[in-house]
């Protein structure tokens, strides 16, 4: 995509848009990067190696001209799982993993299929989500102190009551004042970020009062000597098999979010992105924050829209993003270890809401039943056990219902004997044709699937005697997959047995092409095959009498 804004002419004037467009969104990012790394329970110097190394190769490689890449607040629970049960070393391998995965998702031209997984899933998961990271930062936003917390949701809740007597109030007025100031400073200053204005505030505040709250540097220490070089790390194959669930779910959760991202800042600018290239740039981005000591990445909704809304219009402002995020590592990493923890636990429960999407969920409870079943076990399954389950099950969950709706609106019947589908205006009904004795035409309505196939068998069984010639009308069948071409395999073996003549009408392309590749087409006869009523029913008289 950067060779491509080139070679169509670089002007000036964009050049000083997507500079001034990348600088504010590096100083947006700062305050994002190391809460998430702290959340994710990794160091923040982690995530601001995230921001710098995956925000810069997901602009030079990406297939959106807009997307601001690095770590986000979906990736929180999944991180802090994995560091939880397999350490630092096992959340290297996982994302290096996934990044493996995304580049075969875009290659393999999955870019567009990916954006086919259902909305309730995708609400389900990001809602329980925002709620995972609130009950996250309850800890820090009250300042309790309660040693390291169990990994799941009750256990979390049930600490933080225990520990309700070690509340720091200073660390609820910092945390407080921030959510004030993040969410109502932009309507009074428009040019400095909320986020960023909180974090200056409360450090210079924090450390020239002595204001008694944990800092970064009380935490982690000085975040100057967070730069590291690359460095491969040691993978065996009983590791891989252990981490191939979490790389998946890291995988899809990446290539959801940065193609929904893309998605949304193709409707701000006008511009249509590439999703397969977006994919094999988040893959070659996930690679290299690992390499590099970071976590896991993706394309990030709230700074690519901070990017557009500031002028930015090509990848050179994603660039000069990881450029200033840098430059603030080598220069001011010092000064990071003053900012207060409460301050970034109030960021981020002002992103949790942000992406809680509590108005699409309450709408998606009006919904059909099945997308309230969709939406409600992903949600519970994401807060309750596991994101990586949550994901499998609401996909899984979501395909079985729509193939319930598809068999549902698949029908089959006999109908030698009436108007083709009710429709007496019907060109193709049978009433209005001279069916030969000994011949029945059999209908089958929709996508021939395995939920219709059953049905195929059903009504097939009602033959009581052998006709001479049965035909299978399948104008209305547009797909056949494998079940169906079993169902149909069986009912040209049992007329073959019972000396009937199997003939097809009204054959589509895709249909076709499955009876050719199965075999089934030999078998029941090329002749036997027509486009139409009129020539499998002229077919059906030579068989008749």
């Amino acid at each position: 995509m950067l060779l491509e804004v080139f070679r169509g002419g670089y002007s000036g004037s964009q050049l000083l848009s997507d500079v001034t467009a990348g600088a504010v969104v590096g100083i947006v990012a700062l305050p994002l990067a190391i809460a998430f790394a702290i959340a994710s329970g990794v160091t923040p110097g982690q995530g601001l190696i995230t921001a710098v190394v995956a925000g810069l190769i997901i602009s030079l490689l990406g297939g959106s001209r807009v997307q601001i890449g690095g770590p986000t607040g979906a990736f929180i629970i999944i991180v802090y799982g994995i560091v939880q049960q397999h350490g630092y070393q096992g959340l290297i391998i996982a994302t290096i993993m996934a990044g493996f995965l995304l580049i075969l998702f875009g290659i393999t031209g999955m870019g567009g299929v990916i954006q086919f997984i259902p909305y309730p899933v995708t609400v389900g998961f990001t809602s329980g989500i925002a709620l995972v990271i609130a009950t996250t930062q309850l800890s820090d936003f009250l300042g309790l102190s309660t040693g390291p917390l169990p990994g799941d949701f009750l256990g979390k809740l049930t600490a933080y009551y225990e520990h309700m007597g070690t509340l720091n109030l200073w660390a609820v007025l910092v945390g407080a004042t921030t959510i004030a100031i993040v969410i109502f400073s932009p309507k009074f200053v428009r040019k400095v970020p909320g986020s960023l204005s909180a974090l200056l505030l409360w450090t210079l505040a924090t450390h020239f009062l002595g204001i008694p709250v944990e800092t970064i540097g009380s935490r982690f220490g000085d975040l100057s000597a967070s730069i590291l070089t690359p460095k491969i790390p040691t993978i065996d194959l009983a590791t891989i098999k252990t981490l191939i669930s979490p790389a998946i779910a890291i995988a899809l959760l990446g290539a959801i979010e940065s193609l929904l991202s893309a998605v949304v800042s193709d409707g701000m600018t006008g511009y249509r992105h590439k999703p397969d290239a977006e994919l094999v740039a988040q893959g070659v981005a996930n690679i290299g924050s690992a390499l590099f000591g970071g976590i896991p990445a993706t394309g990030a909704i709230a700074r690519t829209a901070t990017n557009v809304k500031n002028g930015g219009r090509t990848p050179v402002a994603g660039i000069v993003h990881a450029l200033v995020l840098l430059a603030i590592m080598l220069l001011f990493g010092g000064w990071a270890e003053l900012i207060p923890i409460p301050v970034l636990s109030g960021i981020l429960l002002v992103v949790a809401y942000n992406m809680s999407e509590w108005r699409l969920f309450a709408r998606l409870l009006k919904s059909p039943r099945s997308d309230i079943l969709v939406l409600t076990a992903t949600f519970v399954l994401t807060v309750l056990v596991d994101l990586t389950v949550a994901l499998e099950v609401g996909v899984v969950l979501a395909a079985l219902l729509f193939m319930r709706r598809m068999a549902a609106v698949s029908n089959a019947g006999f109908i030698t004997k009436s108007i083709s589908g009710g429709n007496a205006d019907d060109p193709g009904a049978i009433a209005s044709r001279e069916v030969p004795p000994g011949v029945e035409i059999f209908e089958v309505y929709g996508p021939f699937f395995f939920g219709a196939a059953s049905k195929f068998r059903d009504a097939i069984s009602v033959i009581k005697s052998p006709p001479k010639a049965l035909i299978l009308r399948m104008r209305e069948v547009t797909a056949m997959d494998a079940t169906g071409l079993r169902a149909l395999e069986d009912v040209a073996k049992k007329s073959k047995l019972d000396g009937t003549v199997l003939i097809l009408s009204g054959v589509h392309a895709q249909p076709l092409v499955a009876l050719e590749r199965s075999g089934l087409l030999v078998e029941i006869g090329e002749e036997n095959v027509f486009s139409d009523i009129d020539g499998a029913i002229n077919r059906a008289r030579d068989f008749a009498g």
